[in-house]
């Protein structure tokens, strides 16, 4: 296995031998492919729908199983040339079909840590802020409710945001996207540190929220690009951990920051935080859209070259003229394939709602949000409540979210694993064999049960501490109880985030920042909605039947899983020949303008 850092696709070369077959490079031996050769059912389709021109030895690879569809409604792109398909054919499993990405373990994990890393600016920008949200209101001669308005505000653009850029991503590729999210990012944060009143700070709020909050989206979408169903609930969990880790630190550091160097300090931080990361990301970080560089064969343009890659690709010895002429043309030709699918045209953020008015996505949706609502009400409400009841400061309140935060980066670690383990117990007993190489066919899978199987202990828990610690900050109970129950909020409700979350991405693994961005939406416009009203919500009704309420309507709403559970499947399969016949409609209108 190799040990560097990540080698673009670029790299894998071809050698002509005299049969004019073609082989990838020694670098990368199957030995040390741990990529996944997804199989082409209806709802976990591969980027390229090109059938290999190896004929199958193994039953599983009959035509049956290789037809191309389409899990997206809103997907609407053409089939690649055969160029892309010879490409990719260059890497194939024992079967004879191409593996789902020709990125390497090492490598894979390197890209995910990346975008875990991307990821993690979101929540910290909107958690190192609740700290100084006391000291604002005195500084900016605001009130309460006023300051909170800035929260609400900041969701709202985290809901709206990613509907533009998960659309952008899954059409000109993840680099680009991730580079005009940090460039709005940094120069928000610029300005939030230079601003003196309340109505800069709420619309640039507004701006820091429009840029940080793609990448979360886009960290599901790297992950989908590079990982199968079989294994995508650990790759998950790794570039969930950035984003959980934020709720985790972020109330220190702005604690700290607040307290000793003022508000401002904690938006330069920030600042100065972004641009590090730039510096790894534009060195390393490779495209991994599948409709730029497919399973990872096809290089991308020049313009989306990482540094590293291009070093390689240009520096790399060839000795065979023979070879290298004919290398070129398959790349450029491949290239041209896959630009010839993608129509490049204004962000569509109305796409999402074609994805919201699925039934199941619809449902699941739904109740992610009054989950995540629920969650954000108790974290918005922390500030002003223990600021009351305990007499704390700006330093004091952010220490206080640690509870919070460790039990959020717990769940996004051991979630995932028990994600995967129940995936392949449901395939045991479905009698499904698991293959990590090329994947399952999702056709007849339970995906449904598989992953919600998972969430519903900790659900039970998450609602049961909600309505606890109503009842706990109205009896005014020693610190440690309300710090407990953060803790295990934090686990269940962010691991039962993770695992809705996972099941948008297999219903729709090739939008899948898209699905991402749906949810972002649903759960952010509902969120805000929440944070909006929660704190006259405790005014009028007391800590304790607050809460209460709260907890009661997530548990009112958890039958919708239930519906998700056991008519899901029905419903994927009835969007599945939805799509298979537009499909099969638009290859007649191809094949009718051909012969014309």
């Amino acid at each position: 296995m190799s040990t560097s850092l990540p080698i673009h696709p670029s790299d894998v070369s071809q050698t002509r031998e005299k049969d004019e077959k073609i082989t990838p490079r020694p670098s990368f031996e199957d030995d040390t492919i741990s990529g996944n050769d997804e199989p082409m059912p209806m709802d976990e389709p591969q980027a390229i729908s090109e059938k290999p021109r190896i004929p199958p030895t193994d039953p599983q690879d009959s035509p049956n199983n290789t037809d191309v569809t389409e899990c997206s409604p809103t997907d609407d792109r053409e089939p690649p040339a055969d160029a892309v398909a010879e490409l990719e054919a260059a890497r194939r499993t024992s079967t004879g079909r191409p593996v789902h990405s020709v990125f390497t373990k090492r490598q894979k994990q390197y890209i995910v840590f990346m975008a875990s890393w991307a990821g993690f600016f979101s929540p910290l920008s909107a958690n190192i802020y609740f700290p100084a949200l006391n000291t604002l209101a005195s500084e900016l001669r605001v009130s309460s409710e006023l300051i909170n308005l800035t929260l609400t505000s900041y969701m709202i653009f985290q809901g709206l945001a990613p509907t533009v850029f998960g659309d952008l991503a899954d059409m000109t590729g993840r680099r680009p996207t991730y580079l005009l999210c940090f460039v709005i990012y940094i120069a928000a944060n610029i300005g939030l540190a230079l601003q003196n009143n309340y109505a800069a700070l709420l619309v640039l709020r507004c701006l820091q929220s429009t840029g940080s909050s793609g990448t979360v989206a886009l960290a599901n979408g790297v992950v989908a690009d590079v990982a199968s169903s079989s294994e995508r609930g650990i790759y998950m969990g790794y570039a969930m951990a950035g984003p959980m880790v934020g709720p985790a630190i972020g109330p220190v550091l702005g604690g700290i920051l607040s307290q000793f160097l003022g508000w401002k300090a904690i938006f330069w931080f920030l600042t100065i935080m972004a641009a590090v990361f730039l510096v790894p990301f534009l060195l390393s970080f490779p495209e991994t859209g599948r409709n730029v560089v497919g399973n990872g064969s096809v290089p991308p343009p020049l313009w989306d070259t990482s540094l590293l890659s291009y070093l390689k690709t240009r520096h790399h010895p060839r000795n065979d003229p023979l070879t290298r002429t004919r290398t070129r043309e398959d790349e450029l030709a491949a290239q041209a394939a896959l630009a010839a699918t993608r129509k490049l045209r204004l962000p569509n953020p109305l796409k999402t709602i074609h994805i919201i008015l699925e039934k199941d996505v619809g449902l699941i949706l739904l109740y992610n949000a009054i989950v995540y609502t629920a969650f954000y009400d108790v974290m918005s409400t922390l500030p002003s409540l223990f600021a009351e009841i305990y007499g704390f400061n700006d330093l004091q309140i952010g220490l206080s979210f640690i509870p919070f935060g460790v039990g959020c980066s717990l769940a996004s670690i051991l979630c995932g694993q028990l994600i995967d383990r129940n995936y392949r117990r449901v395939a045991a007993a479905a009698g499904i064999a698991i293959d990590r190489r090329r994947g399952e066919d999702m056709r007849g899978f339970p995906i449904e049960r598989a992953r919600l199987q998972v969430a519903w202990p900790l659900l039970a828990v998450g609602t049961a501490c909600i309505a606890a610690y109503g009842w706990v900050l109205q009896r005014n109970a020693p610190l440690a109880a309300p710090l407990v129950l953060h803790f295990l909020m934090g686990l269940s409700l962010t691991g039962a985030f993770n695992i809705m979350s996972i099941l948008l991405v297999d219903l729709y693994p090739r939008s899948p920042a898209t699905a991402t961005a749906a949810n972002n939406l649903c759960r952010c416009l509902m969120g805000a909605a929440g944070t909006a009203v929660i704190i006259q919500m405790v005014d009028a009704m007391g800590r304790g039947w607050c809460f209460t309420f709260v907890a009661a309507v997530v548990l009112g709403a958890s039958p919708l899983l239930w519906v998700v559970q056991t008519r899901g499947p029905r419903w994927r399969e009835e969007r599945r020949v939805r799509v298979e016949r537009r499909e099969a409609a638009k290859a007649t209108r191809r094949a009718a303008k051909g012969a014309g």
